[in-house]
């Protein structure tokens, strides 16, 4: 069992509450279990105004070795949908904290070299054409990043990333080459 500290400020924290808190992090472990120790602490504004809906402010903080993970979320009106939101942001943390230990971090692709064989703005879509063995990959609006579609014309240089569409390659994550000027 991980050492467990819980702190409620504003309120009475019921039992009921306290035990689902303490499932919550049991359940946490599953993710990694070398969690040394672990303190939630629980915050309502105090009450200004009949009127103000309660919000709860769930802060999770968790020792493990080599480092920690912190964890601060939006409040919620509801304290249930606050813990939650606070113990998935932290088995997301915990499941990423675990990858870097083992060393099984995703590599970032390299992106490719190419340049747009055809395109149709009507349709917003078009074709590049990969620089090292020249096959042809599609690509859409959506895959052109940072405001670019505007700079995209046929002959424009390209750098992207390629993954598999349900009907052949996908460039995803598309750059237009800087300085390209289209010709009109």
């Amino acid at each position: 069992m991980v050492p467990l500290r819980i702190a409620a400020l504003n309120f009475e924290l019921s039992p009921e509450l306290e035990q689902d808190l303490r499932k919550r992090m049991a359940r946490l472990t599953r993710f990694y279990s070398r969690i040394v120790r672990a303190v939630v602490t629980i915050d309502t504004p105090q009450r200004r105004r009949r009127s103000d809906a309660e919000r709860y402010r769930v802060r999770l903080e968790l020792m493990l070795p080599g480092g920690a993970v912190a964890i601060g979320r939006q409040p919620h009106a509801d304290l249930r949908t606050a813990f939650q939101d606070a113990f998935s942001a932290a088995r997301r943390r915990l499941e990423d904290y675990a990858r870097r230990q083992h060393g099984a971090v995703k590599a970032h692709e390299t992106l490719r070299r190419g340049r747009v064989s055809q395109y149709y703005p009507l349709g917003s879509y078009g074709f590049i054409e990969e620089a090292e063995d020249g096959h042809e990959v599609y690509f859409d609006a959506h895959s052109v990043l940072d405001g670019a579609l505007p700079r995209v014309d046929v002959g424009a240089e390209v750098r992207f990333t390629e993954e598999p569409g349900q009907k052949g390659p996908q460039a995803t994550s598309v750059h237009i080459a800087r300085g390209h000027v289209t010709v009109g």
